[in-house]
């Protein structure tokens, strides 16, 4: 029995491509991001200006955003409140009373604030 030969060479051999690297998640971009207080608060400010229905949930959800990029269970102790609290004043569903506002506000070291609107 006779084996085959070793097949000639046609041409060049092409190069394999490396696949890029995989990019974050826009989550997780956006968290990092929001760990810089100045982009904190341009981002929750862009939330308040929202003048649309459910304009109430985006600013929870901006809040929560901002919380999870400083850390939740930290924000929580600073703020005096206990971690699944925070969490239930955070949801969509969430009501936060003004004071409570004001712990989380105070814990992530900024103040909320009232403008003359404009014309």
């Amino acid at each position: 029995m006779q084996t085959a030969k070793k097949p000639k060479s046609t041409g060049q051999t092409t190069k394999v491509k490396r696949l890029a690297k995989p990019t974050k998640s826009y989550q997780a971009t956006l968290l990092d991001a929001l760990k810089d207080p100045e982009e904190a608060v341009a981002y929750l400010n862009a939330a308040l200006e929202e003048e649309s229905e459910g304009a109430e949930e985006l600013f929870l959800l901006a809040l929560r955003n901002v919380a999870e990029a400083r850390g939740i269970a930290k924000l929580a102790g600073d703020a005096a409140l206990n971690r699944e609290s925070l969490y239930r004043v955070l949801s969509l569903k969430g009501n936060p009373r003004l004071s409570t506002l004001g712990a989380l506000l105070d814990a992530l070291g900024l103040r909320l604030a009232v403008e003359v609107k404009a014309a």
